[in-house]
């Protein structure tokens, strides 16, 4: 879809933190609304993390123009980079006078965002700040005691404030996290605006066929991370009953994956737990499609993109009763919520649900598949061409 011949095309400058190579919700949704907008006729610039040493430098890819910065990497992650303040600045400055953004986009209020949104303020450039984390996922990471994580939190909260109380429009993908925002980041408007998801992109192609598993099959995609809490997943179908033949696919990679291929050793489950590592997006796809039941046992998603993914392939679905996700499940229609960090809920549910009748089960997909309705990628994008173009908070219906 393109604009209308009287609207000219913008030059955007999306600022982000992390994004491909990296495998996560805020990289994707970086790179989705990218493309999104270059198909809708903008000229797109990404500023990101080189994903290893060197130099600075710029690639010319299908989704827009991204300008790699110089970065270093951090002991606590495996693939997560920092910028420094005085190496970048000068940088960002150069990019502002290269490609005159009209409107630039910032992803976080952490390093590249926080400089790139001075630059724009010092030119007079129109704002959109987007949340995508919450200072609680920084906790795995810092390798200090819970008080001064507390303490790291605060900070971070304030500056949160701080840096996106000066964009001329706020957002998040979910109403709680917007409530989180306002409430310690002290921002008195926040959107609320889905990350968006191309639900079509995780349907049977036409005449396509996907075999569903010999046994009923639990999935979990998303980085192999301490608060997803895979660990309590894993123990979840230790304890249901052997007869079940419980399977559970991991798809993803990160920094405790040693641990939990450890535990599964430990539980005796090698037979019904596979680790699959990262996966292509058609590996993905049919992984959603094939599966039984998707769950996500994190307690600190502010959407989960991958929950909607597989919502998407009219898959049923388990969630932790915790942060965003219980915006993704009625209760008994298209799965349930569990108890977060309890593995005897989880187990019991997860039995709930795979000891179905098929025609059941199949409902409860189907009635996945249309709460995505609500997250319509086409409808978050022309959202932001709107916002882009000037709207304020009081023009927006979302």
């Amino acid at each position: 879809m393109t604009m209308s011949d009287n609207q000219k095309p913008l030059t955007i400058l999306i600022a982000a933190e992390t994004y491909p190579p990296n495998i996560n919700g805020a990289a994707m949704f970086g790179y989705r609304l990218a493309k999104g907008m270059t198909a809708r006729g903008h000229n797109v610039h990404v500023l990101a993390c080189r994903p290893g040493k060197g130099k600075s430098y710029t690639e010319f890819r299908d989704e827009g123009t991204v300008h790699r910065i110089r970065s270093h990497s951090v002991p606590t992650h495996e693939y997560f980079r920092i910028t420094f303040p005085w190496e970048i600045k000068k940088e960002i400055s150069l990019l502002f006078d290269k490609i005159q953004p009209d409107v630039v986009h910032i992803q976080s209020h952490y390093m590249i965002g926080e400089h790139v949104l001075y630059e724009a303020v010092k030119r007079g450039v129109r704002i959109v700040a987007t949340n995508h984390f919450m200072p609680e996922n920084l906790n795995p990471f810092l390798p200090f005691p819970q008080w001064f994580k507390d303490i790291v939190g605060r900070i971070s909260w304030k500056d949160m404030g701080k840096v996106m109380g000066q964009a001329d429009v706020v957002t998040t993908p979910t109403p709680l996290a917007a409530k989180a925002m306002h409430d310690h980041a002290f921002l008195p408007k926040v959107l609320p605006l889905s990350n968006g998801i191309d639900a079509a992109a995780y349907e049977p192609r036409p005449g396509e066929t996907v075999e569903r598993h010999a046994s009923p099959t639990v999935l979990f995609v998303g980085r192999l991370a301490e608060e997803k809490h895979i660990d309590v997943l894993i123990d979840a179908v230790a304890k249901t009953p052997k007869e079940l033949d419980i399977h559970l696919e991991i798809v993803g990679g990160g920094e405790v994956r040693r641990a939990l291929e450890a535990q599964v050793a430990r539980l005796g489950l090698a037979d019904r737990v596979k680790f699959f590592g990262l996966a292509s997006d058609d590996d993905l796809r049919k992984a959603y499609l094939a599966a039984d039941l998707f769950c996500m046992p994190g307690t600190a998603e502010l959407q989960s993109l991958v929950t909607l993914e597989a919502m998407s392939a009219s898959t049923p679905v388990l969630l932790a009763d915790a942060m965003a996700l219980p915006h993704l499940v009625r209760d008994g229609e298209n799965g349930y919520l569990f108890t977060p960090n309890d593995s005897d809920d989880l187990a019991a549910k997860m039995v709930r649900v795979l000891t179905l009748p098929a025609g059941e089960l199949a409902a409860m997909g189907k009635a996945s598949r249309g709460i995505v309705e609500n997250h319509s990628i086409e409808r978050t994008l022309k959202t932001f061409e709107e916002i882009y173009r000037g709207a304020s908070y009081d023009d927006l219906v979302v």
